[in-house]
């Protein structure tokens, strides 16, 4: 059985629309989902505020690089252009943690090498996991203590919405 930690993230065209098609997608195989936060852009460039939401799934028949193919095809079908890096995009889908698996390949690094630096991903994935940790430079972290080392601002600027991605029965 696969356990997989997803960050997703949307500020272009219907960012709510977009997140919940990943939920939709996903459908029995959603554990938990966060709700959803309005997040500033990270990396720099200048654009409107992302969506941001955590989901943790399970299938028996996906590996790590599965589920990274599963969000890409995700990303397609949202028309994900990738012409600036961290610039807006319809639809991120990244795969932060696969079954505690450590790798340096560079097709798919993890666990995702800037989730500890992410007040966007490490919010929203302690909402539903509190205990959640996180292997860092060799090392198991709680999710909870790389958040505590985050700048505030960096935290405060992570500011839950009203919305919610409902999984569909």
């Amino acid at each position: 059985m696969s356990r997989v930690v997803l960050s997703i993230g949307s500020n272009l065209g219907d960012p709510l629309a977009n997140l919940r098609s990943v939920v939709d997608a996903l459908g029995s195989r959603v554990v938990a989902v966060s709700g959803v936060y309005a997040t500033a852009p990270w990396g720099g460039v200048e654009q409107q505020d992302f969506l941001n939401a955590t989901l943790i799934a399970r299938d028996p028949d996906l590996d790590c690089r599965g589920w990274l193919r599963f969000g890409q095809r995700l990303e397609e079908q949202a028309d994900r252009v990738r012409e600036v890096r961290w610039g807006p995009r319809s639809l991120d889908v990244d795969v932060v943690d696969c079954d505690g698996v450590v790798s340096a390949d560079p097709e798919l690094t993890l666990p995702h090498p800037r989730a500890h630096l992410r007040a966007f991903v490490l919010v929203p994935w302690l909402e539903v996991e509190p205990d959640a940790v996180l292997t860092v430079d060799g090392s198991v972290v709680a999710v909870r203590d790389l958040l505590a080392g985050l700048d505030r601002s960096e935290v405060d600027g992570v500011r839950r919405t009203g919305a919610t991605l409902v999984v569909a029965q």
